[in-house]
């Protein structure tokens, strides 16, 4: 393929090398680069295929192991070996199975495989390339043997992809880093995501062998991803009743439960239902001691979820109540808030509207005032030019001086009665300040006049103390009166006596209280009585809607009842027709008599409103 071209120059100048200088390289490796860089495309999966038989000929984990595995990457065979992977292997001699014995054989090579010269380019560049392909060629296997349809084909594929998944666990097991390379790539999750039982568990049995090797590496992982994984294993022990793939989910979620107490967090909070799903649908089966220690991991994560999430609740309803109680009193206040904004907004408005009003008001005044002076001086002038034809010419002086002696007279006036009313309100100022002082005063001296009577009236002298000589007479005085009045002893018939009184008054007493209950029940209902009537008579018809079922209805065959309410009716009619001065008072309300004959009328008849029918 494309892929091939510089691992086939860089094997080339190898070789060209391993001419000039000789080396101590196994020969069956410089023979295979030099095999591999002359062949086709086609032909060199076959023949990277005998690196197991170099591999298998020496010792595993010896030094000649290591020697040869070190040959086979610095001349760029193990390269090869994960370039090859992504080829098309239908045309390829052996087919599939060719593939995933190349997965073995790089899994082998990686293994134990110590690097001195650029290990960066190993460890950082190669194995996660290898780890890539390996899980590329197994989905690619898991799709072909989804579709076989015969069976041969269906084992063979089943067969490669096992190879191939054990080639993954044997890489990781070696080097523990990939395991996060392996969880992170899409590739795995296809994997896991098939309804085949076989792939299903072998898929299965790669994470557990994982996990055995780094515990930690699911924490790793992007929560997105953990929880894919998880839901599937879910899934699969929901969705199938194979003890197979029962037994290797459960073995699976035991071990991603035994690595951290928060992957057991994690199961006991997203799934609710798995400890009841787990109880009553793989009890029994044959793998009750993984069951049993899953459900116990669960078990106690659950009353730990659960009383976290009952304080959590708690917490959410503290909130709730005091959000909902800030909200509420924001909302209380809101309409105050809204009522005062708006009274303020109106009561600007309307001042800026008087003072335009008084502007505009100003404004008249002063045009009409200039109007009453033009016309004044004008009808001044004209009654002057008029005068003057009048006048004769020798009186004319004497008639402007008499003018100008008027004007004077005029201006005088006006200007004293200015002053005087300007000097009468400073006057008046001053009056109503004095006027407030003697108020003042007179309230002072009346509250300290009332003050120094209810001290004279309120003085309370303290008894004298006795001394030491008066409290030994008086006490001497006490046992003397005890010694002349002694108790009188109280004999046993006075003492049942006594108690036979006291009998009587306490049954007495108890059957004054059966009869005062009576009494109150009595008063209950009597205003129960009265309330019925009340509310009758508030949703009683108008006159013009009444009809003779409704007059019967209110009606009352008791004499003092109809006495009362016509003398109530009767005063009510008194007070309407009352001045409005006399109603000030509280006239009303004494009791006047109501004649005799307006209350002996017939007792059938009914009044409202002032109107007899």
């Amino acid at each position: 393929g494309g892929g091939g071209r510089k691992p086939r120059a860089a094997l080339r100048s190898t070789v060209h090398l391993t001419e000039m200088k000789p080396l101590l390289v196994d020969p069956r490796v410089l023979s295979l680069a030099a095999q591999v860089t002359e062949s086709p495309d086609l032909d060199v999966p076959v023949l990277l295929l005998t690196i197991k038989d170099i591999l298998t000929s020496v010792p595993p984990g010896s030094a000649e192991s290591q020697k040869i595995k070190q040959d086979l990457y610095y001349y760029d065979l193990v390269q090869y070996c994960l370039l090859v992977l992504k080829q098309d292997y239908t045309r390829v001699p052996g087919g599939w199975a060719t593939a995933a014995r190349i997965a073995e054989i790089l899994s082998l090579c990686c293994v134990g495989l110590e690097v001195k010269e650029e290990p960066e380019e190993f460890y950082n560049k190669l194995l996660p390339s290898a780890v890539d392909n390996l899980l590329f060629l197994g989905r690619r296997l898991q799709v072909r043997c989804t579709r076989a349809i015969k069976d041969e084909d269906r084992r063979e594929f089943l067969h490669c992809f096992r190879t191939v998944t054990d080639a993954i666990c044997w890489l990781c097991g070696g080097h523990a880093q990939l395991t996060d390379n392996v969880l992170q790539n899409g590739h795995f999750l296809q994997l896991l995501v098939t309804d085949d039982v076989e792939m299903s568990t072998s898929v299965m049995s790669v994470l557990q062998n994982m996990l055995r090797t780094n515990r930690d590496v699911l924490l790793r992982v992007a929560e997105k991803t953990l929880h894919c994984i998880l839901d599937e294993l879910v899934y699969k022990l929901s969705s199938t009743v194979n003890p197979v793939v029962g037994s290797s989910a459960i073995k699976l979620l035991l071990s991603v439960a035994k690595s951290d107490p928060r992957l057991v967090t994690t199961l006991a909070t997203r799934y609710k239902g798995l400890e009841t799903l787990l109880s009553k649908q793989w009890t029994g089966k044959g793998f009750d001691r993984s069951l049993d220690q899953l459900l116990g991991l669960l078990c106690s994560e659950n009353y730990r979820a659960d009383e976290t999430q009952r304080l959590h609740r708690a917490v959410c309803i503290i909130q709730a109540a005091w959000r909902g109680f800030q909200t509420r009193k924001r909302l209380k206040q809101l309409p105050k808030a809204v009522t005062t904004l708006q009274k303020n907004f109106r009561a600007k408005r309307e001042q800026e509207l008087q003072h335009l009003r008084k502007q505009k008001e100003e404004e008249s005044l002063r045009q009409q005032l200039q109007l009453q002076r033009q016309r004044a001086m004008r009808l001044f002038h004209e009654r002057q030019l008029t005068l003057l034809e009048i006048v004769h010419a020798g009186q004319v002086d004497k008639h402007l001086r008499e003018m100008e002696d008027k004007s004077a007279l005029t201006i005088q006036r006006r200007w004293r009665g200015f002053r005087a009313r300007r000097s009468f309100l400073q006057q008046k100022q001053s009056l109503k300040q004095y006027k407030a002082a003697v108020v003042i005063q007179k309230a002072v001296l009346k509250f300290l006049e009332k003050r120094r009577k209810t001290k004279a009236y309120s003085l309370w002298k303290p008894p004298k103390a006795l001394s030491d000589e008066q409290r030994i007479s008086l006490q001497e005085k006490i046992k003397h009166y005890i010694k002349l009045h002694p108790a009188p002893e109280m004999s046993e018939e006075m003492s049942r006596e006594l108690h036979q009184q006291a009998q009587e008054k306490l049954a007495q007493y108890l059957m004054r209280r059966s009869l005062d209950r009576k009494a109150q029940q009595r008063r209950e209902a009597v205003l129960a009585q009265v309330h019925t009537y009340v509310d009758q008579l508030m949703g009683a018809p108008s006159l013009a809607e009444a009809t003779r079922e409704d007059l019967n209805g209110y009606m009352s065959r008791s004499v003092p009842v109809v006495a009362k309410a016509k003398q109530c009716h009767y005063t009510m009619l008194k007070y309407t027709q009352w001045p409005w001065w006399k109603k000030l008072g509280e006239e009303f309300f004494d009791d006047e008599g109501v004649s005799d004959d307006l209350l002996c009328d017939d007792i059938g008849t009914l009044f409202i409103g002032g109107t007899k029918s």
